[in-house]
């Protein structure tokens, strides 16, 4: 095993790439692909899918309260490591646990390894590139959640080929799991030098309040766009008569399309400036969102599909690069704090869309909803006060 003192960048990379994989495209995201299948055999609702995809949001910001609080070095990588092995485990018992209360705290451990994986995890990546006079970027590390999504739809689509039943095809995704665990732990970040009163960057901006409260609204907005596409994009093309088994492929499409975007969102950002790239990726989910409210066609369904992947991932990745940088002594712990806005649209999001759709038989209205709210994010986001 490679020592942690002795990492190179594309280790670094490579590791967190791998860990985002496990805990986001595994032990959280594959409840999407795996979702219809869950709901044909075992007769659950929609009420009672959202309330699960709740609950594991409530996991996801547990663990953001965590990371935002804790400050010492030792225990955020202990915790990140903890996370890797959770992960797996957590998703392997969801082939075994056929009850709902066994559900909801598997995808409760579930969401409390993502945020390990997204926070502390790209933490430790991001102050791991800034010590080491690397460009502070996520863009690529970010590939890994666009990389974890192709991977639980294609291992979804092909393994409900082998195996019939739902609870087959979590444990085949196990063993999926466990490639990436490897490198994910063999590379992880070392435990970051405690800071300095000479190491601390003098440069760094200072966040206002406002310009704080400002982001945090913003991105209570992205988190409700995130959280409903994440959850219910196969369910809401199976549920189209004329879409039924297309679903696994809007799913795949997703990832197909955040995998490369990761790269070009860095570089828009570049170039306009991080507000006007934000801002571009808002609109740009929005249209991805409305355009399956419009059309219960299958391009409607797939642009859409598409247009999320290609946008969530900008939006996520330029937030956390933004407000890590304005923190450059503990990058984990302030995406933490803002993450928690986020989080707390990812617990009440999923409910609301899973009880109008239950009444409506329809999630035309829930997208309708996000949209506005996205719409929302974005006017917050223009009046963001410029700083140097």
């Amino acid at each position: 095993m490679t020592s942690t003192h002795a990492l190179r960048p594309w280790q670094v990379t490579v590791g967190g790439i791998c860990g985002l994989v496990l805990t986001i495209g595994l032990a959280r995201f594959a409840y999407t692909p795996l979702l219809p299948s869950l709901q044909a055999q075992t007769g659950l609702s929609d009420a009672a899918a959202g309330t699960l995809a709740s609950i594991n949001y409530a996991g996801y910001m547990t663990g953001a309260l965590a990371a935002a609080w804790i400050e010492n070095p030792r225990w955020r990588q202990w915790l990140y490591s903890t996370g890797l092995w959770m992960a797996l485990l957590c998703t392997a018992a969801m082939a075994i646990a056929p009850y709902m209360p066994a559900w909801m705290l598997l995808r409760y451990i579930g969401g409390l390894c993502g945020a390990t994986g997204m926070l502390l995890g790209s933490g430790l990546v991001l102050g791991w590139l800034m010590r080491h006079g690397q460009r502070p970027e996520l863009g690529l590390h970010f590939i890994g959640i666009g990389l974890g999504i192709v991977f639980s739809a294609v291992g979804s689509w092909s393994l409900s080929m082998l195996w019939s039943d739902w609870q087959g095809q979590w444990l085949s995704l196990s063993a999926l799991a466990v490639v990436f665990f490897i490198p994910a732990w063999a590379w992880r970040p070392p435990v970051p030098p405690p800071v300095t009163a000479s190491t601390a960057d003098a440069t760094a901006p200072v966040m206002s309040r406002r310009w704080a409260w400002t982001m945090l609204a913003s991105y209570f907005a992205a988190g409700w766009g995130f959280v409903i596409s994440a959850t219910f994009t196969v369910a809401i093309v199976e549920r189209e008569p004329a879409l039924a088994g297309q679903g696994a492929l809007a799913w795949g499409l997703v990832g197909m399309a955040a995998m490369p975007a990761v790269f070009v969102w860095d570089r828009v950002a570049r170039r306009w400036g991080d507000t006007r790239a934000l801002l571009l990726a808002f609109g740009l989910q929005t249209l991805a969102i409305v355009l399956p409210a419009m059309s219960g066609s299958l391009i409607a369904a797939l642009l859409g599909a598409l247009g999320y992947g290609a946008t969530f991932i900008g939006i996520v990745s330029l937030t956390l690069a933004l407000v890590g940088r304005r923190s450059p002594q503990n990058p984990g712990k302030a995406m933490a704090r803002l993450t928690l806005s986020y989080g707390a649209a990812q617990i009440i999001a999923p409910v609301v869309a899973g009880m109008m759709a239950q009444s409506s038989g329809s999630f035309k209205g829930a997208l309708w909803i996000t949209a506005a709210v996205m719409a929302l994010g974005m006017g917050l986001l223009a009046s963001l006060p410029k700083e140097n």
